[in-house]
């Protein structure tokens, strides 16, 4: 199946990746298991109305989450938009026509500077002005609670994992704006694990945005979820609102399309995370990082660490430490050379260098390291990635 796909791809001029980084867009965000696949398949057979495939799947994703109300959308950055959307125009059709013009509305969404981070490009991009709190250290409550205005419509909130003990947290921040009745749109993209976390944080805002990629399924889904109101509002703005309001048709969600079987794909891919054996899973992750860390550990002036997480997917990571002098290379120059190669592989560097965007979710990293994660690979290509790093590290 393998020399199928890659066929395929050479067919394109494209070169495939072995993947050491995990579910990132770049690299067309996950791996569809079996069940995925199959569902998407059988939905492919039959016609369905949208309105209909788009309610009953977003009904079970509720459902299974343990929230008033989901929309099921293309994306986290898609959910965040609708969000924006939905807090500003509140259901009112007049304003849910004009956006990204939101003059004469409440378009102020509050975002503690500390958070400031690329995606949110999201809550602006359908009419909301950013103003940020607090500063490039902290954040208190006063300053939150001064900085609602006439024109506020939302809260942003950025979910990490750990959280930042130096600003306000999600609980803290959803209480402000409860107390004034201001909703709290919550990027909670990867915070998918352990179970009980994914659900709590699901539960704890009055929106909250997940990617579909982090739990296998494609990388143009996601879903919102939280008050029934304010999801409702999100469905008004969705790319199939004009089914279902008056003057849908001009929906700001409409470039959002979504088709039936990645919908039906997301509520498979979500059921298959939820019921899982997550110790299996990690057990899997660990044996494949054990078996490059064996196949490398013969490998003069390197070290290497495991390091393991209790969130995202709670699995462990392995850090590779080089005395680049003594080596005569650099993590980047071991990057290019994996990148170069056949096959071609990508792992992790600090800072985003050579791949520009940092992907890291164990801490810092020094510069003198890389690292290797192992949960987007499958079987036996963990041999593979150990044979070719020994040898790019190798005199």
């Amino acid at each position: 199946m393998r020399n199928l796909y890659n066929n395929i791809y050479s067919e394109l001029g494209i070169r495939p990746i072995i993947n050491c980084q995990g579910q990132r867009t770049m690299l067309g965000g996950s791996r569809l298991n079996k069940d995925v696949f199959q569902s998407m398949e059988a939905s492919n057979m039959s016609w369905a109305l949208m309105r209909e495939v788009m309610e009953k799947a977003s009904e079970y994703v509720a459902r299974h989450m343990g929230v008033e109300a989901a929309y099921i959308t293309s994306g986290c950055a898609a959910a965040m938009a609708l969000s924006a959307a939905a807090c500003i125009s509140r259901k009112n059709p007049t304003y849910r026509g004009i956006l990204p013009n939101s003059k004469g509305m409440q378009d102020e969404i509050l975002l503690q500077k500390k958070q400031r981070y690329s995606y949110e490009r999201a809550f602006t991009s359908t009419g909301g002005k950013l103003i940020y709190i607090g500063n490039e250290n902290s954040c208190s409550k006063k300053e939150l609670e001064n900085s609602i205005g006439p024109n506020t419509a939302a809260i942003a909130y950025l979910v990490q994992s750990p959280p930042d003990p130096t600003i306000l947290s999600l609980e803290d921040t959803v209480e402000i704006g409860r107390a004034n009745d201001l909703p709290v749109i919550a990027d909670a993209a990867a915070q998918i694990y352990p179970l009980e976390y994914f659900l709590k944080i699901a539960q704890t805002a009055d929106l909250v945005c997940f990617a579909g990629k982090f739990f296998g399924a494609p990388n143009s889904t996601g879903f919102v979820c939280g008050k029934k109101p304010l999801v409702d509002a999100v469905a008004d703005q969705g790319f199939i609102a004009f089914q279902t309001q008056p003057d849908g048709e001009r929906a700001i969600g409409r470039p959002m399309k979504m088709d039936r079987q990645s919908i039906i794909a997301l509520v498979t891919a979500l059921k298959s995370w939820l019921t899982m054996n997550h110790e299996d899973r990690l057990l899997r992750v660990d044996r494949m990082l054990g078996t490059i860390h064996d196949e490398l550990n013969s490998v003069p002036h390197i070290k290497t660490q495991f390091v393991t997480t209790e969130f995202f997917y709670g699995s462990s990571t392995l850090l590779v430490e080089m005395d680049t002098e003594a080596l005569g290379k650099t993590p980047e120059d071991i990057a290019i050379e994996l990148d170069q190669g056949d096959p071609r592989i990508w792992i992790v560097l600090p800072e985003g260098k050579f791949y520009g965007a940092e992907y890291l979710h164990f801490g810092a990293m020094g510069t003198n390291n890389f690292a290797i994660n192992a949960h987007a690979l499958e079987d036996g290509e963990e041999k593979i990635v150990a044979e070719r790093i020994k040898a790019v590290l190798s005199p």
